[in-house]
């Protein structure tokens, strides 16, 4: 099979108040508004060389519209939709803002993907907004620690290892490494790659009834200075971190978690280790490893396990399950140093 996938282009979410959501991307993390089309509003990182990486839409709640790929040509832009029409899902092909001809599909976990293949590039040349380096599409952010780019997007499902299975199978994606529960077998995170990260794709266990719901996405920063200073920033102007800054054991990145007004977590991602094993089988890891925690010194805060939109249960995450369905799972979620 070619390679059909290239990299996370954008993610579409819904805020119930979408001016309260774009003024914090805009004012706290650093990105600017670059177009504006009904209840639709496009933004990017200073660093993105589309046109866009982030769309704030209307909605009663926090929510994933869509995550979207870019393919690695028009031809594997076809073979992508015929393979995820041969198994048994059918999408619609649609004009996208800055993306031409793009096909949208809803997975069997109820996910919403849109797959595209063209694109309109940003590079400021001439005004405030152009930089001095020709590679860079536009000048550093005047927002400290505003990230250069979207980094990848983690959804919930109700069965983790069937999810990688028909993502691996129908569009070619990398399984990099997933992570068990120790007194269980089941699995509660993995995450997925289509290029030489750890990951663009995670996905987590979810113990809802609510189909599609996402648990973050996520920017880059180049460096872990910038992601320590936007932490200081954020606690300086009123808004909580709800967790981090730390270090992941999968991945081995820096992160930081936050929210935005409609309550969506927000990452914040540096560092990390690239991959281009071609054959790479993938690890499983156990939370008293430190799957989510590389210091296993901390203890996640329940408040992570909420995935959106709300729903009638928690998710699970890289370290585990919280109490609420822990008998069901086995799992010694709230132990300390097993994050």
């Amino acid at each position: 099979m070619i390679k059909l996938l290239s990299h996370l282009s954008y993610v579409a979410i819904t805020s119930p108040d979408v001016e309260a959501s774009v003024d914090f991307y805009v004012t706290q993390v650093g990105l600017t508004v670059v177009d504006r089309e009904d209840d639709r509003v496009y933004l990017r990182c200073w660093g993105d060389y589309y046109k866009y990486s982030v769309v704030v839409v209307k909605g009663d709640e926090p929510a994933l519209e869509t995550m979207a790929w870019r393919t690695s040509s028009a031809e594997a832009l076809q073979a992508a939709v015929e393979r995820i029409e041969a198994a048994g899902v059918t999408g619609e092909w649609f004009e996208g803002n800055g993306i031409g001809r793009a096909y949208r599909f809803t997975g069997p976990f109820g996910h919403s993907m849109t797959l595209h293949w063209d694109v309109t590039r940003h590079h400021d040349t001439e005004g405030d907004a152009a930089s001095i380096y020709p590679d860079r599409p536009s000048r550093r952010s005047k927002v400290a620690g505003a990230p250069r780019q979207l980094d990848h997007v983690t959804v919930a499902t109700s069965d983790v290892d069937a999810f990688v299975k028909w993502y691996v199978d129908v569009l070619g994606f990398r399984f990099m490494a997933r992570t068990v529960l120790d007194e269980a077998p089941v699995s509660v995170f993995s995450v997925l790659t289509t290029n030489e990260k750890s990951h663009d794709l995670g996905v987590v266990l979810d113990g809802s009834t609510r189909a599609g719901r996402v648990n973050h996405y996520a920017f880059w920063v180049d460096t872990r200075e910038e992601l320590l200073i936007a932490a200081d920033l954020l606690g300086e102007n009123g808004f909580p971190i709800e967790y981090g800054p730390s270090i992941h054991g999968i991945g081995e990145q820096n992160f930081l978690y936050y929210r935005e007004p409609s309550s969506l977590r927000i990452e914040l991602n540096t560092g990390g280790y690239r991959n281009y094993v071609p054959d790479w089988e993938a690890n499983t890891w156990r939370p008293s490893q430190g799957s989510n925690n590389f210091y296993r010194n901390s203890v996640m805060p329940m408040s992570m396990t909420e995935s959106f939109p709300p729903a009638d249960g928690p998710s699970a995450t890289e370290e585990g399950v919280p109490d609420e369905i822990k008998d069901a799972l086995l799992n010694p979620y709230a132990k300390h140093g097993q994050g």
